[in-house]
């Protein structure tokens, strides 16, 4: 009838009870098709799936740890005797007598030029790596001084973002142009310049040679590439080619790999650790004969070698061009902040989007980059300090030749040297000990030495306990002999 809603019956396909009906009808099939499945199947394998159901039943509804709860009863008396017996642990570890030397340390007065003034007491300069004197130099003084007044202190921000001041770009500009590069790359901190730059590049399945003597710096460069690191003996041109062809077997074995695989190789011009400089020409011809990258660390060589100070490649007289990478701390010869990198441009520009030191620090204070704009100015204005420099290295070189109970290591054009013990003691400590004591009578007979210093537990190879003795182009003649002198005659007191 017209206006009388239609009402579905039980079994009709509208009603609820149809498509309970239904789903009932659809559980039952699939049961049945389980029980069929199973009385078809091997009873070991219903047994497996029983006691794995029932395994996963258990781990899930189980606590993950259970405890037994034991109270234990103390007395009064036995309370009041742990309570005397226990001793708070220290909120610092003990100082180890060895580290003395490092909190107490000598304080020195005013700038750390030529001489230092140590606890109120005059001494020639023997241990800074002030090379080229530009610590107090009333020209580089200035010009920060007056970077200062227009820029501020800091820009407060890094390079990506409103960090980039027209001092920045002007420094990297000037420091292309000085080491005849396309371009160059400014960190604001000189450790980080080598440490970002390695994983800047290589990462992990790369292979990485490099020399078991370069600095901390590039040893944290490496840990942060996860690269393969193959170590070669200290400037052992045979150790690193034997490594170079295991390499180029494994290589010839596995093309597809090879194919994919980098190969870096990564020294230092002058080791700081040891004062020798790197064997440039050998290390071109191992690059080209195997097929590698190489990444120069010229952080002691820079403003040191050559005639007009550009680092290794002038020494040696090897096209800058044919070096993949050169990195430069400037807080040795420039006596400034920061350091940078510099090769061709499309090297060079990787490292702004994936240089952590760059893209992620603070940029470097303008004033700083005012005073190494200074600094370069006079080192291409006075290019004769560079040969004076090594005049005096081979000088000094010459002075320490021949000290009783020690050997001076390192090249004679170096401003770097290491005085080393003749003989091994029975522990590092000790041989610390004795160096010690000459460092300390050379200071009383006004000549600044210094111990060189360490992360014993970080080193990956830890250089021979030695005294760091450096050169700088004002100390003159008569002052490097009479500091020579002052040290073979500790020497003498102390091994004689």
């Amino acid at each position: 009838m017209a206006g009388v809603e239609h009402c579905p019956t039980e079994g009709s396909p509208g009603s609820p009870y149809y498509f309970q009906l239904s789903y009932f009808t659809i559980y039952l099939t699939k049961g049945i098709e389980i029980l069929e499945y199973y009385t078809k199947v091997p009873f070991y394998h219903v047994l497996f799936e029983a006691v794995l159901v029932i395994w996963i039943y258990r781990l899930i509804t189980s606590k993950t740890f259970r405890f037994r709860e034991q109270k234990i009863e103390l007395t009064e008396k036995e309370e009041e005797e742990l309570i005397e017996e226990w001793q708070p642990e220290p909120l610092v570890p003990a100082t180890p007598t060895y580290d003395l030397d490092v909190i107490t340390p000598k304080v020195v007065e005013g700038k750390p030029g030529h001489t230092l003034k140590i606890d109120d007491m005059e001494c020639l300069n023997f241990a800074t790596f002030n090379f080229l004197g530009f610590v107090g130099n009333d020209k580089i003084e200035d010009t920060a001084i007056k970077s200062l007044h227009r820029y501020g202190v800091g820009s407060c921000g890094p390079r990506g973002f409103y960090g980039t001041i027209d001092v920045h770009l002007e420094l990297e500009e000037r420091l292309a142009k000085y080491t005849r590069t396309e371009e160059a790359i400014l960190y604001s901190y000189g450790f980080s310049t080598i440490a970002s730059a390695i994983p800047a590049y290589s990462k992990r399945g790369d292979v990485v040679f490099c020399d078991k003597g370069v600095s901390f710096a590039i040893q944290k460069g490496l840990v942060a590439s996860r690269s393969r690191v193959m170590w070669f003996e200290h400037n052992d041109m045979e150790d690193l080619e034997r490594l170079l062809l295991e390499q180029k077997e494994k290589d010839e074995k596995n093309p597809k790999k090879a194919s994919v695989t980098r190969r870096f190789l990564i020294v230092e011009g002058i080791y700081v650790n040891y004062g020798d400089i790197a064997p440039l020409p050998k290390l071109m011809e191992l690059k080209y004969k195997y097929k590698v990258r190489i990444f120069i660390d010229e952080s002691a060589s820079f403003g040191v070698l050559g005639h007009t100070g550009r680092g290794l490649t002038e020494h040696f007289n090897v096209p800058i061009k044919e070096v993949d990478l050169v990195s430069v701390s400037m807080e040795n010869s420039l006596a400034t902040i920061g350091g940078f990198c510099c090769g061709t441009t499309f090297v060079v520009d990787h490292q702004r989007i994936s240089g952590a030191g760059y893209c992620f620090s603070a940029s470097l204070p303008p004033m700083l980059a005012s005073a190494a704009i200074e600094a370069l100015n006079i080192m291409e204005q006075k290019p004769d300090m560079f040969d004076d420099l090594r005049e005096k290295a081979k000088l000094l070189h010459a002075e320490l030749d021949g000290l009783q109970g020690l050997v001076c290591e390192g090249s004679e054009e170096s401003p770097i040297k290491h005085l080393r013990l003749l003989e091994q003691l029975e522990t590092i400590d000790d041989e610390e000990d004795k160096l010690k004591e000459i460092v300390a009578i050379a200071l009383r007979n006004g000549v600044a030495l210094t111990i060189a210093r360490y992360l014993k537990d970080d080193e990956k190879f830890l250089p021979p306990p030695s005294i760091r003795v450096t050169v700088n182009v004002q100390l003159t003649k008569e002052e490097i002999k009479r500091g020579a002198q002052v040290i073979r005659q500790a020497a003498e007191q102390v091994f004689g």
